[in-house]
């Protein structure tokens, strides 16, 4: 059965995430269903990473096992017009072995929060970012991500449903900066990691967004990571501002 490696782009607010739901639309079960109009199901495909509802993509990769040979081109052409109307597209396709693994392939995830900082409500990028009528202190911000780079018990940066067998993970990079976006200033966050933890970026976000507002010292990141308890972390941001930006193997699958 030839597999195939999909980059896969969407919107999060119409679905209650990646993973598919009985009775809950998701991006997954989007995918598969337009699977099945091209060849009998049932479809599994797998993922990279599992979203959250809300949360976005431009870069996540699955990959699906096939029947028969189709031309990679052809194949996400004729995903894409099943998708339709969903905000779901198939930005490209390639053959890979059949042990090439979407997620256990992986070598690491990226992702990008972004944050607009005006005061008029947005109306473009409306379920895009996250909406705040305040500044940040983006320095202040960044002093306070440094304390989280490394290796470490991320319990307080983990959802209490989280799933993952130890909270240890290592943060590679979570670097903030102030960019002039589409509908005005924003602050990105980029954040990468071989893995992450349930709600871990939105959780150092959150927890970040109140250093820049001047109500944490960037000291207070440390010692919330020390705690290792999850009530010290502090708000647990909105899921519309989170993309899952790129997903990096040992070679480049796309070209």
């Amino acid at each position: 059965m030839p597999r195939f490696a999909l980059k896969v782009e969407y919107q999060g607010a119409p679905f209650a995430g990646w993973q598919r739901q009985k009775d809950q639309p998701s991006v997954q079960g989007a995918i598969e269903t337009a699977l099945a109009r091209l060849e009998p199901g049932p479809h599994t495909i797998a993922a990279a990473g599992r979203t959250d509802a809300g949360v976005h993509a431009v870069g996540q990769v699955a990959h699906c096992d096939l029947t028969r040979e189709w031309d990679p081109f052809r194949l996400s052409e004729a995903l894409n017009y099943h998708l339709k109307p969903a905000p779901v597209a198939i930005v490209a396709c390639v053959q890979v072995t059949d042990d090439w693994h979407a997620r256990f392939s992986a070598l690491e995830r990226q992702y990008l929060f972004r944050i607009l900082t005006r005061r008029a409500q947005p109306t473009h990028d409306e379920g895009q970012v996250w909406h705040l009528k305040h500044d940040l202190d983006v320095e202040a911000m960044q002093a306070g991500a440094d304390m989280l780079l490394g290796r470490h018990d991320f319990t307080t940066f983990r959802s209490t449903i989280c799933q993952a067998e130890s909270p240890v993970k290592t943060l590679d990079e979570l670097r903030v900066e102030r960019v002039n976006g589409f509908s005005g200033p924003e602050i990105h966050f980029h954040v990468r990691a071989r893995s992450f933890l349930h709600n871990q970026v939105r959780s150092f976000v959150g927890t970040l967004e109140r250093v820049g507002a001047g109500s944490w010292s960037p000291q207070d990141v440390g010692d919330a990571l020390a705690a290792r308890e999850r009530a010290a972390c502090g708000p647990v941001c909105p899921g519309h501002g989170l993309y899952l930006a790129r997903v990096g193997y040992p070679e480049d699958v796309f070209g």
